[in-house]
């Protein structure tokens, strides 16, 4: 057969699949990678600073996602995945802002520190879930396989620092309940 198998036939090209319209710009895969690191780093940024500017009057209690479950108030969860051992090797960027808090040290041991660093976890708290739950508009730019990539990134990023702070939550509120307990 002259020409092939396929000569005189039109080449029909594979249409994409209707039901997932993205990336919706596609640019080469080295400026996807550097528009990543540019979006994570200012996004990281923005969701920071917002928390960091937080009114104190909302982390004065655990509401919704920041409500412990009674078996993280025994510190059960955080003991079994050996978080002493791996907590002080994460980054801590609570300093980072004019007038914020590093939640490295208390800074105090009295009762005001202390609620005052319960009220940094929650702050740091709420930024790591908005972290956690900020990849998707990474669908408009990345491929299905990087978005994914991404997606499992902000999970990676996130979770042991929302771990750290709910077992720092978990500890600080046990001295403050035994404190109270001591003064009735």
């Amino acid at each position: 057969m002259p020409g092939g198998p396929t000569a005189g036939h039109r080449r029909v090209r594979a249409l994409p699949c209707p039901f997932v319209p993205f990336p919706l710009i596609r640019p080469a895969l080295g400026w996807v990678v550097v528009l990543d690191v540019v979006a994570w780093a200012l996004l990281s940024s923005v969701v920071g600073y917002v928390g960091h500017r937080l009114p104190a009057r909302l982390l004065l209690r655990d509401r919704g996602p920041l409500r412990l479950t009674p078996a993280e108030g025994r510190g059960t969860p955080w003991r079994q995945l050996g978080i002493r051992r791996w907590k002080d090797l994460l980054p801590e960027a609570g300093a980072l802002f004019p007038g914020g808090v590093s939640k490295r040290a208390l800074g105090g041991h009295d009762d005001e520190a202390l609620h005052r660093m319960t009220r940094e976890t929650r702050r740091a708290e709420i930024v790591h879930w908005a972290l956690l739950v900020a990849w998707p508009p990474f669908l408009l730019w990345n491929p299905p396989w990087l978005a994914a990539a991404m997606a499992v990134y902000a999970v990676a990023a996130n979770l042991p620092c929302l771990a750290a702070q709910r077992w720092n939550r978990v500890r600080l509120l046990r001295v403050l309940e035994r404190r109270a307990a001591r003064l009735r």
